[in-house]
């Protein structure tokens, strides 16, 4: 019996070891965009303003994707299109997770009065599409990358806030963290050394679908003209332009398709596979 349970304990333990395909496939599919995206900072094949291609010419030597109406190289633009996704991505993930963790810590540590006030806040705001209240701040602010970034950065907010306050909570009712308050540690130090360790590993699972989330939205709002301007390339504007010449030059639309495609993918898919190694219990239960 002793040989069984320590051949099951080996068995459990190389499982562990052994990374998910989801994670797999997460990692690939982000490291290829990601690379790109850094490629496009020291080298293009073409400046996104060069016109000197072909109207609408077909994949060649030249213009391995082709070239848009205007005769600009569709792989330049894609290229750069993956540094705005990344650039957007990361930028409004943070925003909202340095917002979103200040208000949920707020609320769980405030009066009842002060937490159901941000509670009903928060839920407001989340009852909201992230893309209906990013366009109303693009609206206002004005269409840029920056304007993007900041309107899908505070719709995230509201989510990483209550999940905070969740968590939170849920850390501040163990019998350690009641031990330590009473002992006479500090609010920060409570914050610091029980609270965020312990919401930490769900705060990056929940951060890296943001991401996703922020990568569509920004593609959503460069597709109807409120995303980073012109010369700036975006998958989402690609999108766009090519609309009204799909048939003649499908590669125009399917390109940007299928690089949104991946990332958000990729991104779901790394979160996953996250998510797995954080959740012992998940893990053992596939």
């Amino acid at each position: 019996m002793s040989g069984v349970a320590e051949q099951v304990i080996t068995d459990a333990a190389a499982t562990r070891r052994r990374p998910k395909a989801t994670l797999v496939i997460g990692l690939v599919l982000t490291g290829i965009i990601v690379v790109i995206a850094v490629v496009s900072l020291f080298w293009l094949p073409y400046p996104l303003t060069d016109i000197s291609g072909g109207r609408l010419d077909t994949p060649s030597a030249a213009h391995p994707l082709g070239t848009d109406r205007l005769g600009r190289d569709l792989l330049s633009q894609l290229m750069v299109g993956a540094r705005i996704a990344l650039v957007v991505g990361t930028c409004s993930v943070a925003l909202a997770a340095v917002l979103g963790i200040l208000i949920g810590l707020i609320a769980a540590f405030a009066r009842p009065w002060i937490d159901d006030t941000l509670s009903a806040g928060l839920d407001v705001v989340i009852a909201f599409p992230v893309l209906l209240l990013a366009m109303l701040v693009v609206a206002i602010q004005g269409a840029s990358l920056w304007s993007a970034i900041l309107a899908i950065g505070l719709a995230m907010s509201a989510v990483v806030a209550r999940l905070t306050r969740i968590l939170t909570r849920r850390v501040l009712q163990e019998q350690y963290v009641t031990a330590a308050r009473t002992s006479g540690t500090s609010l920060l130090g409570v914050i610091g050394l029980h609270v965020l360790p312990n919401i930490a590993p769900t705060l990056a699972v929940s951060l890296a679908l943001q991401f996703g989330a922020a990568v569509l939205a920004e593609a959503s709002l460069s597709y109807l003209g409120l995303g980073a301007p012109p010369p700036g390339a975006s998958w989402g504007r690609m999108l766009q332009e090519a609309q009204g010449t799909v048939l003649a030059a499908p590669v125009g639309a399917i390109a940007p398709g299928i690089a949104i495609i991946a990332l958000v993918v990729g991104v779901n898919f790394l979160a996953d596979g996250l998510r797995d190694l954080a959740d012992p219990t998940r893990r053992r239960s596939r």
